[in-house]
């Protein structure tokens, strides 16, 4: 098989829309109906609830108090937006840091998770994030493990990063199987 990879000069949220018109088409190329994304205020799940239109959309949000206690990045407008469109917004732990955040603030210990993140950053913050989600997702029951789904992360805001994933849980995150890379910045 043959595909092509997309490589972005620069990383960031101007690569946004290409990163969603890339993903559609492999989508469609690929009989792949689910698109896991990252997004932290919603803004990017309500650009790929648009540009994504047909696909089942999950947008993975940053836990609750992730920035400072009881609040929530996602907004509330955003929420309703990509509920609207049929999107499904998760609210979870981070599958690779929560104990290991925890303990790396209180203790200036690194453990697994921290590890594990660190490694994937080798090849990009996007491509972190990607894998994450996916494992957040499958574990709130939302992905069937095994069953190949586009996984879209980004550095800071926006998406700059497509994955086709196999999906597993995080107590089986050695199941997890990168299938492709359609893009990520250089």
């Amino acid at each position: 098989m043959e595909a092509k990879t997309v490589y972005f000069e620069k990383p960031g949220e101007t690569n946004t829309t290409a990163v969603f018109e890339l993903v559609r088409q492999r989508a469609k190329d690929l009989g792949i109906n689910t698109v896991v994304i990252a997004s932290t205020r919603g803004n990017t799940a309500v650009k790929a609830v648009k540009i994504l239109k047909g696909l089942k959309v999950i947008a993975v949000s940053h836990v609750a108090g992730f920035v400072s206690p009881a609040t929530q990045e996602f907004t509330v407008k955003n929420r309703k937006l990509v509920e609207a469109e049929g999107g499904i917004v998760l609210t979870a732990g981070h599958a690779f840091s929560g104990l290991s955040r925890a303990m790396r603030t209180k203790h200036n210990m690194y453990l697994l998770g921290d590890i594990i993140a660190d490694t994937l950053r080798i090849f990009g913050q996007g491509t972190k994030v990607s894998c994450e989600i996916v494992l957040m997702a499958a574990d709130a029951g939302l992905l069937t493990a095994g069953e190949d789904v586009i996984s879209v992360g980004g550095t800071g805001l926006g998406a700059d990063t497509a994955l086709v994933l196999s999906p597993a849980n995080a107590h089986t995150f050695f199941d997890l199987k990168v299938r492709e890379i359609i893009c990520k910045p250089r």
